[in-house]
């Protein structure tokens, strides 16, 4: 598997729903909502469903194939 797109913050944290329209994984909020909840989204290899859980540094988030670690400045 290769290695996670890093896609950068400015802040020590941000939601799951932001950073997924952030990364490019989704065009809009409308779009994560169904994503998380048929359990599409994965955070460090885990099914989230909280369009609000805070990511930190280091964080991977995966959809389908397409994997982001949230990277700091």
């Amino acid at each position: 598997m290769s290695e996670p797109r890093a896609v950068e913050i400015r802040e020590e944290s941000i939601r799951l729903g932001q950073f997924l329209k952030l990364a490019d994984l989704v065009d809009s909020g409308s779009e994560a909502k169904p994503l998380l909840e048929q359990g599409l989204v994965t955070v460090n290899g885990e099914v989230e469903t909280r369009r609000g859980r805070r990511l930190r540094h280091g964080d991977v988030v995966a959809v389908g194939a397409a994997r982001c670690r949230v990277a700091g400045p």
